[in-house]
Order: C-alpha cells, then structure tokens, then sequence
C-alpha cells in the first residue's frame, strides 16, 4: 500500500492564486458597485428632480450608497471564499488555476464555517504589515497565520494515476 506524502503549497504559489482570485473579486465588485450606483443614482433624480437647495439629502444618500457599496463587498467576498473553499473543489478559481486546495489538518475537506473563519482570520493575517501572510513562507507546513487560527492546510492537489 502506497503512502500519500502531503506537499504543502509555498507561499508564491498561493500569492498568485490570491492575486487571481482578487482580480475575480475586482470584476464582481465592479458589477456589484454600478448596479448599486444605478440603483441611488436614479433613486437620486427622482428626489431631486425639483428646485432643492439642500445639499445634505445628497451628502447623507451619497455615504448610504458607499456604505452599501462597501458592506456588500465585504460581504461578495467572504461569501467567495468561504464556499468555494468548503465546496467538493476546495478551492477558488485562483487556487483552482494553480492547482492547490485547502484541506483541514487531516487532509479533508472543511467545513463553511471553518471556511468563513479562515476568510475573516485574513484581517488579522494583514494587520502589522501583512506578516500574517508571509508566515506561509517561513512555517513548517507553510501555513499563514490565518491557517493556523482555523487548523486548515493549503496543498497542492495530488495527481491522479
């Protein structure tokens, strides 16, 4: 019987994956901010369509918009990651492309809570200079400290004979 040797994904190769992945995201939060825009833009003219001074209105649906805008960006991305990552691939396209997956320490596939967990360990992994991120390239099974927070692993998938 033939023992399967787990090869860790390196740190270039998943900042890769990630660079695709945000170009994905990018494409998708431009639809997502124009349809939002649309969306106050004509809300907007049909306030404003008569002879209002006021500027304030205008201020306070400008920053609503951008709320919005921003939240569910937010949102469009956690939700991206976390069931790509818990789906049977377990990987977004970025990782798809490159060939690796994200497995829980045992090597299967995690769960979508695991999964948000490991997207919103991301903020943490950013904060002081990204070092959370660049632990992958420096940690025994190449894990980033968002990885470790959530016990999963980054892998490259093996090939199939």
């Amino acid at each position: 019987m033939e023992q399967t040797r787990i090869s860790y994904a390196g740190f270039w190769k998943r900042f890769v994956a990630y660079i695709i992945d945000e170009i994905i995201l990018s494409a998708a939060g431009l639809v997502v901010v124009l349809s939002i825009g649309a969306l106050f833009g004509l809300s907007f003219l049909s306030v404003f369509s008569g002879d209002s001074e006021s500027t304030v209105p205008l201020i306070v649906a400008a920053a609503s918009a951008i709320t919005v805008a921003v939240l569910a960006m937010m949102v469009v991305g956690w939700l991206y990651y976390a069931l790509m990552e818990a789906s049977v691939n377990q990987a977004t396209l970025g990782k798809m492309a490159l060939g690796i997956k994200v497995t829980d320490l045992n090597g299967n596939r995690i769960s979508f809570g695991k999964a948000s967990g490991r997207f919103f360990g991301k903020i943490v992994s950013s904060m002081i200079f990204s070092i959370g991120f660049i632990m992958a390239g420096f940690t025994e099974k190449k894990q980033a400290l968002h990885d470790i927070m959530a016990s999963c692993l980054v892998v490259n998938k093996q090939i199939e004979r």
